[in-house]
């Protein structure tokens, strides 16, 4: 039978109570056990696909075309194992299903309520993956914070699906804060007793209290959070601030979270983790033998988290380089012709990051234009391929004014265009081109070269693409169509002849990166970026 783990979150938001359930997760893997985790969020957004990128951080895309939280993106970087849409469950999606069958007449006769109609939904949704049998153990993360009005009905489902499980096949872990007062120069335990108490108003016990904290716990601060809090003393976990979210996993095992979690679950704990691959990984990480300088020119680079999975590649491609990668997020809006040479000269290498819309985008052109000329090393996603094939449409073909019909809809050169398929979408959310498509790499160029292969697939999350129409012009002029899509011959990267790494991808290669597979084409940049770092500093 399935086992269920639910990860709760107390005091505050923005604990980690992803990177935790990451965390655990890649530990009971690393026993043997098949495990899998799943998101469930508040909100009444059927997905994050339609939220601003500096409400929620990135928008996830799975393989199946899913829009999912950025949680997601950390399940899948430390478990090597891909997520689906049944991963990732917001409010929005129980009570669209729930009302839709109430209009169907699936409940006639009775009042559609939170409680069972609601909680039921939620329960199905929660046992989901744990019904084909494939999973040893099915993590559950509550997004949201203890006490907020729209957790309760999540709560109450895993209240009601404890005692429908049985003690020994569930356990649920409470993360919580116990912050450090410098004034009194002391923890304080008295948040996370107020947070356990309001959990157990709800019904909900928890076996297991992670506790974020600055400072070490020392045992009677264990023995105070056990005694008033109604856990085991080896219950109380500490997670104290770690250097690297890759950190975690190691000093989760130390407090022995896995082989609590397994006793209570009356699993197996004689099989210790094999971490090797991943005591490797944090070896290379943390003793690098170069530093290089990456710009990353966006949108939305006052929050880091909208590039969470950007950083995490650059994290593993770096490790595999044995390279630090610094990154210097640089607002697109601030880049002018008078200034690029100061922004970008230092730079080992420049990345054109995604995004939507026209803000920054004359700034975004500027980098590229400069990159492609001083022959610093350039990658681009999405719309960063997009401001790529426009920037030489305008300067290298001279396509006065070429541009996106997504930036300007009147353009006299629509070199990037609105796909086929998009023409008569009407609603935003769900509606893009989403998840795994197949690529057809040419060979000889240099994509073939990083990818060691002819075929690939790779994740979307598009509406505008190159058009054909300009392609022989294009090919013609020094810049390649080097992969194509090979069911609608949709041009999925570009790349230009004559420069040491000029690369861009309609896809987001981010989303495939792990630990255990850092993606080839940031590893080939980051490589790029530091053989022209090498030859900078000789000059």
């Amino acid at each position: 039978m399935t086992k269920y783990i639910f990860v709760t979150g107390g005091v505050t938001s923005s604990l980690g109570k992803g990177i935790i359930s990451a965390s655990l997760a890649k530990l009971l893997q690393a026993r043997g056990y098949k495990v899998t985790i799943q998101k469930f969020d508040p909100y009444i957004n059927i997905d994050p696909g339609t939220l601003n990128p500096y409400e929620h951080g990135e928008c996830y895309v799975t393989e199946d075309g899913a829009e999912t939280d950025l949680d997601l993106g950390h399940y899948e970087r430390f478990l090597n194992t891909p997520t689906s849409q049944a991963n990732n469950v917001t409010t929005g999606r129980i009570y669209q299903y729930v009302i839709d069958k109430e209009r169907e007449g699936a409940y006639l006769g009775k009042t559609v309520q939170v409680v069972p109609h609601i909680t039921d939904e939620i329960k199905r949704r929660m046992c989901l993956l744990g019904k084909n049998g494939y999973y040893d153990i099915v993590i559950t993360e509550l997004g949201g914070t203890v006490g907020d009005i729209e957790s309760l009905p999540f709560i109450e489902a895993v209240r009601q699906l404890r005692w429908e499980l049985g003690s020994s096949n569930s356990l649920v872990i409470h993360l919580t804060l116990v912050p450090f007062l410098a004034a009194a120069g002391e923890l304080k335990t008295k948040p996370t007793q107020h947070s356990v108490k309001t959990l157990l108003e709800y019904g909900v016990q928890p076996d297991i209290l992670v506790c974020r904290t600055e400072h070490h716990l020392n045992s009677e601060i264990r023995k105070k959070l056990a005694l008033f809090c109604n856990v085991n003393i080896n219950a109380v976990v500490e997670s104290i601030d770690a250097p690297s979210i890759y950190d975690v996993p190691l000093m989760m095992l130390k407090e022995q979270l896995d082989k609590t979690a397994l006793t209570k679950l009356k699993l197996s704990t004689k099989s210790e983790p094999d971490l090797a691959n991943w005591k490797v990984f944090l070896g290379k990480l943390k003793n690098p033998t170069a530093e290089i300088t990456i710009g990353v020119v966006g949108k939305y680079v006052e929050l880091p988290d909208a590039y969470k999975s950007i950083n995490e590649a650059f994290i593993h491609a770096g490790a595999i380089n044995e390279c630090k990668v610094r990154v210097k997020y640089i607002a697109a809006e601030s880049i002018s012709d008078d200034n690029v040479n100061e922004k970008l000269k230092k730079m080992s290498g420049v990345l054109v990051a995604p995004g939507f819309g026209s803000r920054g985008l004359e700034g975004k052109l500027t980098a590229i234009k400069y990159v492609r000329e001083n022959l610093i090393p350039f990658f681009g996603i999405c719309l960063g391929m997009q401001c790529a094939v426009v920037e030489f449409g305008r300067n290298v073909l001279k396509l006065k004014n070429a541009n996106s019909v997504e930036m300007d809809p009147k353009t006299k050169y629509p070199v990037i265009h609105l796909m086929e398929g998009q023409k008569t979408v009407k609603n935003m959310g769900g509606t893009m081109r989403l998840g795994a498509y197949d690529c057809e790499i040419k060979k000889g160029t240099k994509a073939a070269s990083i990818y060691g292969k002819s075929r690939i697939s790779e994740r979307h999350r598009h509406r505008y693409e190159f058009n054909n129409d300009y392609l022989a012009q294009y090919e013609a002029a020094g810049m390649i169509a080097s992969g194509i899509n090979p069911d609608n011959n949709l041009v999925e990267i570009v790349e230009l002849k004559n420069h040491p790494f000029f690369v861009a991808g309609q896809f987001h290669p981010e989303l495939k990166s792990t630990v255990a597979n850092p993606h080839p084409l940031f590893v080939s940049f980051v490589a790029a970026s530091l053989t022209h770092s090498k030859v900078a500093k000789q000059k």
